[in-house]
C-alpha cells in the first residue's frame, strides 16, 4: 500500500508539472510578424511615386488605380499602434500624406472623400472620416501634438453635418444618401465625441455622445445582444446584418462612458457585450473572416480590459490571430488573407491586431 501511495503521489506531481509546462506557452514573436507585414505593405501596396496605395496585390481585383480611403483608415490606426510600441518611429506620416489626397473642401464642411480628389468629387462616408478622427485623437493622447487634435475636431464638425431628426436622430452613413443610418456611422461617432470630451472637458461633446449612444441602442440593438447594421429611411426597415465591428464600437463606447462618468450601468453593459459578442461571433474556434472588423472588436475588449484587467477574456483573439498566421498566410510571401490575392485592408488589420497583442503580451497583468 505504501508503495502504491508513493507511486500515485509521483504520478500526481508529474501530471501537475506537465500541466504547468503546458500552461506556460512560449511568447509569440509579434515584433517579427509586424516587421514582415510592414515590409509587405511598403513594397507591395505602397507607390512611392504618387504617395498612394493599391487596394490589392492583383491588378485584376483593383477596381481603380489607387486604393479607396477605407483601407487607409485601417492602416492609419495600425501605424499608430506601431508607434505605441516604437515611439521613435514615424510610421503614420506616409499614411497621413496619402489620406490628405482624399480631402476636399466641398460645402458645408471639409472632409475626406472615398477616392482621391484629383479624380473628381466623390462620396464622403461619415464612418471613413470617423475612423480617421479616432486615430488622430488616439495619436493626440499619445503625443500631445496639436495637429492630431485639430484633425479630430475637424472630423467631429464634418460628422455632425450628417445628424438630423429623421428616424429620431442618428448620423447617416454617407453624405449624399439619406436612406440609411448605420451603427458604423454612430458607434465611431460616439467614440470621436467621447475622446474630445476626455481631452477638452467640454460637456457638449459628452452630451452628444450620450445622444448618439441612446439612439443607437434604441434602434439598432438586436435581440441577441449584438448590433444590427442599419435602419433604412423612410421605411424604418432594419438591415439585420450583424458585424463584429459594430458591436466593437459600442463595447468600447460603454467602457469609455464608464471611465468618464463612473456610472456602473455602462461597465455592466460593456461586460455583457463582451460575453455576448464572443458567444455570437466566435464559432468553431474562428471569428468571422473580416480581419479589420475583428480589429475594431478587439479595441472594445481592450478598452474593457483596461478597466477590469480580465486578460482571460482576450484569449480567443489571441487564438484566432495565431490561427490566421498559421492557416491564412502565404508562406512564400507572408501576405495574409483567405484568397490567393491579398488586400491592403487585411494587411493593415493584422498589423493592428498583432501590435495590440504584442503590447498586451508585454503587460504583467
Amino acid at each position: 500500500m505504501e508503495r502504491f501511495r508513493k507511486s500515485l503521489f509521483a504520478f500526481i506531481l508529474l501530471t501537475l508539472s506537465f500541466s504547468g509546462l503546458q500552461a506556460q506557452k512560449p511568447a509569440v514573436d509579434y515584433s517579427t510578424r509586424l516587421a514582415l507585414i510592414q515590409k509587405n505593405i511598403d513594397q507591395v501596396f505602397y507607390m512611392p511615386q504618387t504617395g498612394l496605395y493599391l487596394e490589392t496585390n492583383d491588378p485584376a481585383h483593383n477596381e481603380k488605380p489607387n486604393s479607396y480611403l477605407w483601407p487607409l483608415c485601417a492602416l492609419y490606426q495600425a501605424t499608430n499602434e506601431r508607434e505605441v510600441l516604437e515611439p521613435s518611429k514615424n510610421y503614420m506620416a506616409p499614411v497621413r500624406k496619402a489620406i490628405e489626397q482624399y480631402h476636399n473642401t466641398v460645402p458645408p464642411v471639409p472632409g475626406y472623400q472615398a477616392y482621391i480628389r484629383k479624380a473628381g468629387v466623390d462620396t464622403r462616408f461619415y464612418d471613413d472620416n470617423q475612423w480617421i478622427g479616432i486615430t488622430a485623437l488616439d495619436a493626440y493622447n499619445r503625443t500631445q501634438k496639436k495637429d492630431y487634435l485639430t484633425l479630430g475636431e475637424d472630423i467631429y464638425r464634418f460628422m455632425m453635418v450628417g445628424y438630423d431628426q429623421a428616424a429620431g436622430g442618428g448620423i447617416y452613413w454617407k453624405e449624399d444618401d439619406k436612406t440609411t443610418k448605420n451603427t458604423c456611422s454612430n458607434g465611431p461617432g460616439i467614440l470621436v465625441a467621447l475622446e474630445l470630451y476626455r481631452i477638452t472637458k467640454q460637456k457638449a461633446y459628452l452630451d452628444k455622445a450620450v445622444l448618439l449612444y441612446d439612439w443607437t441602442n434604441k434602434h439598432l440593438l438586436a435581440p441577441e445582444g449584438v448590433y444590427y447594421d442599419a435602419i433604412k429611411l423612410p421605411s424604418l426597415r432594419i438591415d439585420s446584418a450583424r458585424y463584429t465591428y459594430n458591436t466593437g464600437t459600442m463595447l468600447q463606447a460603454n467602457a469609455l462612458l464608464y471611465k468618464l462618468t463612473k456610472k456602473q450601468a455602462y461597465l455592466t453593459e460593456a461586460q455583457r457585450l463582451a460575453k455576448t459578442a464572443k458567444a455570437y461571433f466566435y464559432r468553431n474556434n474562428k471569428l468571422p473572416h473580416d480581419y479589420w472588423f475583428n480589429a475594431v472588436l478587439l479595441r472594445g475588449y481592450l478598452e474593457l480590459y483596461s478597466i477590469d484587467k480580465d486578460k482571460s477574456r482576450l484569449q480567443f483573439f489571441i487564438d484566432d490571430a495565431e490561427r490566421i498566421w498559421q492557416e491564412e498566410r502565404d508562406a512564400a510571401t507572408n501576405l495574409l488573407g483567405r484568397h490567393t490575392w491579398k488586400t491592403l485592408i487585411d494587411q493593415a488589420a493584422m498589423l493592428e491586431i498583432y501590435a495590440r497583442l504584442e503590447l498586451l503580451q508585454n503587460r504583467k497583468k
